[in-house]
């Protein structure tokens, strides 16, 4: 057998040579969704201008915030792409009882570093500090956002019909779909915990939590490590975001394509995926990274009834006890959302923490990581060495299977 070092130096070099699987929604990072109407073409346009735009103190900016823009975190290779891990979000949240507490009275589990000079000038000293109940703080890297409309296009049912709580086909691995932090009804699909189940959703967090910008459903400014923020501090009258600039910074988002493939540039290459995608499905990984789904019957065709291949089941997976990190407002320290691998050759860093910065890193550097590591040269003993060669993402261009139709998505 050959040395596995070996093995995964290559195959961490197939990984980022080759990026999600092809077809006509894919388009190079930063790009719009194909077949969009001039209407949806000119509300993406406006949200990328509100997307990459500074945010002034007069449009109420803080008090206190951690980024003046929106792709100020989210700028991997563009605008609306991932973070660094010199750019990072702190969070620090409470776990005890199995109650996770995301610590509002203390302040809330966003740590934000920075504050306006108003704030300054009243008394308001950034960073806020790691709330004194808190049981852990963990400093995240941004999450693309590429296909976020397509994610959110796909119906329910699709996401739930692969739950399996209890592992009720007895295959070793149990997933089971999250729900909105908020209350609102339907599956959580966004943030590492599967917290926010829409793009609205979670763009309002985002500029309450990021900017410190007020919105319609939250006006009131939040509180600085518990304290109220001093009225002179943001004299600016709330909401300071309405409907209509969410809803166009919403619309970015939502028609953002997912991102394409690298281009297969050699035999040996296309070789190489070929048996990669084999091995991704022998040694279980799509059990739980699924290739493909699709969305439901939609009003913009540009998300009508198209394949999503985002490698990803979208569900909780309990991680074990090696993994353990913040909880979630619905699940617990060790599970964390399947992550999507399209586009990960985009990326600069792995692993809900970013710490891994290669892909064999990645790979052979966590607990669960290490079992599917055994795993894979389980199958190489089998005589399948040369299937570790590979990428991730299958080879075709081909558009999988229509499924049977099913209902609207989003």
């Amino acid at each position: 057998m050959q040395n596995p070092r070996f093995l995964f130096a290559v195959l961490g070099t197939a990984l980022i040579t080759a990026a999600c699987a092809s077809d006509d929604v894919a388009r190079e990072p930063g790009q719009p969704l194909p077949n969009l109407t001039e209407a949806e073409m000119g509300r993406f346009l406006l949200g990328k201008a509100v997307f990459t735009r500074l945010t002034s103190v007069e449009e109420g900016l803080g008090p206190t915030y951690n980024q003046t823009r929106c792709s100020g975190c989210h700028a991997i290779p563009v605008a609306g792409g991932s973070g660094s891990t010199e750019n990072t979000l702190g969070k620090a949240r409470r776990y005890e009882n199995g109650v996770c507490d995301v610590l509002a009275e203390e302040g809330g589990d966003i740590i934000q570093v920075q504050a306006t000079p108003l704030a300054i000038a009243a008394g308001i000293n950034p960073p806020e500090q790691t709330p004194p109940s808190a049981t852990i703080r963990v400093e995240e890297p941004a999450l693309a956002m590429f296909g976020l409309g397509l994610v959110q296009a796909i119906p329910d049912e699709e996401i739930l019909s692969r739950a399996d709580p209890d592992d009720a086909d007895d295959d070793g691995i149990s997933g089971r779909a999250a729900r909105d932090a908020s209350g609102l009804p339907g599956v959580g699909r966004w943030t590492r915990k599967g917290e926010r189940g829409t793009l609205l959703v979670l763009v309002d967090a985002a500029l309450r939590r990021e900017l410190g910008l007020t919105t319609p459903t939250d006006p009131v400014e939040q509180t600085v490590n518990g304290v109220p923020v001093p009225p002179e501090a943001d004299p600016m009258p709330d909401p300071e975001m309405d409907e209509r600039q969410i809803g166009i910074l919403t619309d970015f988002i939502r028609f953002l394509a997912p991102p394409a493939r690298a281009p297969i540039s050699s035999a040996a290459l296309r070789d190489s995926v070929e048996h990669g995608e084999q091995l991704f499905d022998d040694v279980g990984c799509a059990v739980c990274h699924t290739p493909t789904m699709w969305t439901g019957p939609h009003e913009s065709a540009a998300l009508d009834r198209k394949p999503v291949n985002l490698y990803s089941d979208i569900l909780l997976h309990d991680m074990g006890p090696e993994e353990a990190a913040l909880c979630g407002l619905d699940s617990s320290p060790s599970e964390r959302r399947t992550t999507w691998l399209w586009g990960l050759r985009l990326k600069e860093n792995y692993m809900y923490d970013g710490l891994a910065t290669t892909v064999r890193h990645h790979r052979a550097s966590r607990g669960r990581v290490r079992r599917v590591t055994r795993r894979v040269r389980s199958v190489d003993r089998r005589g399948a060495s040369s299937a570790l060669e590979v990428s991730l993402y299958p080879l075709s261009t081909a558009t999988p299977a229509t499924p049977a139709p099913s209902l609207v998505g989003g």
